[in-house]
C-alpha cells in the first residue's frame, strides 16, 4: 500500500507515470483505436498506471518540483509514450501499405471501406489484412510484450532524462523506411502472381485478337488474388509474428537513443 499515490507528492509522481502510459495506450493498436470509447481508454490507462506505479516508483524523480517542472515532465513523458505507440503502429501501417498495393493490382482501386480503428477510408484489401494483423497481434499476446517494454523503459530512461538531440530521429526515420520495405515484402508473393497473370493475358491478347482481355482481366485478377492470399496466409502470419516480436526491442532501443 505504501507504493500507491495516496499523498499529494505521490499523486504528482502518479501523474508523471500516467502520462507515459496514457500516451502509449492512446496510440497502441486495438486499445488506441476509435472503436474503443474514450472513457474505456482513459480507465484502462489509469488502471495500468496504478498497477505499475509501485514497480516503477524507485525510478521516478523526487517529488519536489514546481508546477512548471511537473508540466514539462508530463509533456516529455507523453511524447515518449506517443513514440512507443508510433513504433507499434508502424507494423499495421506496413500491412496497410501492402494491402493497398495488392488492391490496386487486383482492380480494387475505387473499392474503399471505413476503417473503425483509424476513423478513415482505406482500401478494401488493406482492411482485410489489417483485421488479420490485429488478430495475430492479440493471439501472440504482443500487447503484453509492449507493457513489459514500458515498465522496462522507466529503468532505462527515468522521467526527466529525455534528450531529443540524440539518435532518436535517425532511428525513427529508419523505422519508417523499414515500414515501406515490409509493406512491399508482404505484398510481393501476391503481386508477383498477379503480374504473371497479366503477362499471360497479354500473350492471349496477341494470340487471340478477338478476345476481350480487358473485361476478362477483372474477374481473373480478383480470383487469382484471393486464391494466392489464401495460399500465402501462413507466410503473412510468420512475417507478422517476427515483426511483432522485435517491436519491444525497437522500443527499448528508441528509449536508449533518448538518453
Amino acid at each position: 500500500m505504501d507504493g500507491l499515490p495516496f499523498t499529494v507528492a505521490g499523486f504528482q509522481l502518479f501523474l508523471v507515470c500516467l502520462a507515459r502510459m496514457a500516451a502509449m495506450i492512446g496510440t497502441l493498436p486495438v486499445f488506441g483505436s476509435g472503436t474503443a470509447p474514450a472513457r474505456v481508454r482513459i480507465g484502462l490507462a489509469v488502471m495500468l498506471a496504478l498497477l505499475i506505479f509501485p514497480v516503477v516508483r524507485p525510478y521516478l524523480p523526487p517529488p519536489d518540483f514546481s508546477p512548471v517542472t511537473l508540466g514539462l515532465l508530463i509533456l516529455g513523458e507523453a511524447l515518449l509514450g506517443l513514440m512507443v505507440g508510433f513504433i507499434a503502429q508502424l507494423v499495421l501501417t506496413s500491412v496497410e501499405v501492402g494491402g493497398t498495393i495488392i488492391g490496386y493490382k487486383m482492380g480494387f482501386a475505387a473499392a474503399n471501406v471505413f476503417d473503425p480503428q483509424s476513423q478513415r477510408q482505406i482500401e478494401l484489401i488493406s482492411q482485410y489484412q489489417n483485421v488479420i494483423a490485429v488478430l495475430i497481434f492479440l493471439a501472440l499476446d504482443a500487447h503484453h510484450l509492449f507493457l513489459r517494454a514500458v515498465v522496462r523503459s522507466y529503468e532505462l530512461l527515468p522521467p526527466g532524462g529525455i534528450d531529443i538531440g540524440g539518435d532518436a530521429v535517425p532511428f525513427l526515420m529508419t523505422l519508417v523506411s523499414r515500414m515501406f520495405v515490409l509493406g512491399i515484402q508482404l505484398s510481393a508473393p501476391i503481386l508477383a502472381v498477379l503480374i504473371l497473370a497479366s503477362l499471360v493475358m497479354g500473350i492471349l491478347a496477341r494470340v487471340f485478337p478477338q478476345l476481350n482481355v480487358f473485361m476478362l482481366s477483372f474477374p481473373l485478377n480478383i480470383g487469382v488474388g484471393f486464391l494466392v492470399m489464401g495460399l500465402t496466409l501462413s507466410l503473412l502470419v510468420l512475417m507478422l509474428e517476427r515483426e511483432f516480436g522485435i517491436v519491444p526491442e525497437r522500443i527499448l532501443h528508441l528509449i536508449q537513443t533518448f538518453r
